[in-house]
């Protein structure tokens, strides 16, 4: 997959609005995942790209896309209800773009947790499942719930990749919460990952180990929930 290259366009948002994005695609893909960033880094932060990529060699094809605030350079994210309008516009862009391909959705921290929400207000077009890499479950030193309690509304599978180190979201309240979710919620508990998925050297594992084997799970429950 090393040849592989995104495509690179914009994604309206409204009237006013228009974000960039990246497609990912690998011959015979077999589903696509519509990709939000974190709050503090784009589509192209090294994470994203190597999740696009790890996925792309596991038959996954991605679509990436900036929030408007990331696209102005701000470092304030935009209110929830233009996060949402943008996850609309990007679901609505890769079905139009790879007709017939089965769709997921979610992304990293805060864009995970905007597309959740977007799909709890008004079910998210042919998306069959939700993707959290590092759901931010609270401020950190804050533990709390607060933050989760529009997941009750998913009525989707999802996934939840977090860190058993991650300052956002403390581990027993995320096993707490996926027990609440049941059979809608699968959780890969990563061992001394933080909320980048970063471990330290004493864990005896390097980023790179860690992140190949979240994307094998990831991959693993996307084929599962496509069927």
């Amino acid at each position: 997959m090393d040849t592989l290259e995104p495509q690179a366009f914009s994604i309206g948002v409204g009237e006013a609005a228009s974000v960039s994005a990246l497609l990912l695609a690998p011959p015979q893909a077999r589903a696509c995942l519509v990709l939000a960033h974190g709050a503090g880094a784009g589509m192209t932060h090294s994470f994203m790209e190597a999740v696009a990529r790890g996925l792309a060699d596991r038959g996954i094809a991605t679509l990436r896309y900036q929030f408007p605030y990331m696209e102005r350079g701000s470092k304030r994210p935009d209110v929830p209800a233009l996060a949402h309008a943008t996850v609309r516009a990007a679901v609505a862009e890769a079905a139009q773009r790879l007709p017939g391909l089965p769709l997921l959705a979610g992304g990293k921290s805060f864009g995970g947790r905007m597309t959740s929400q977007a799909q709890a207000a008004s079910a998210l077009p042919g998306v069959r499942g939700i993707v959290f890499l590092g759901f931010p479950l609270h401020p950190a030193g804050k533990p709390a719930t607060e933050r989760a309690a529009h997941l009750a509304d998913v009525r989707l599978p999802m996934f939840f990749a977090q860190g058993t180190r991650d300052e956002l979201a403390d581990e027993q309240l995320v096993r707490s919460l996926i027990g609440q979710l049941a059979a809608r919620a699968t959780l890969a508990m990563i061992d001394q990952a933080d909320h980048s998925f970063h471990v330290p050297a004493k864990s005896g594992r390097k980023d790179a180990e860690v992140l190949n084997a979240m994307l094998d799970a990831v991959a693993a429950w996307i084929v599962r929930v496509i069927g």
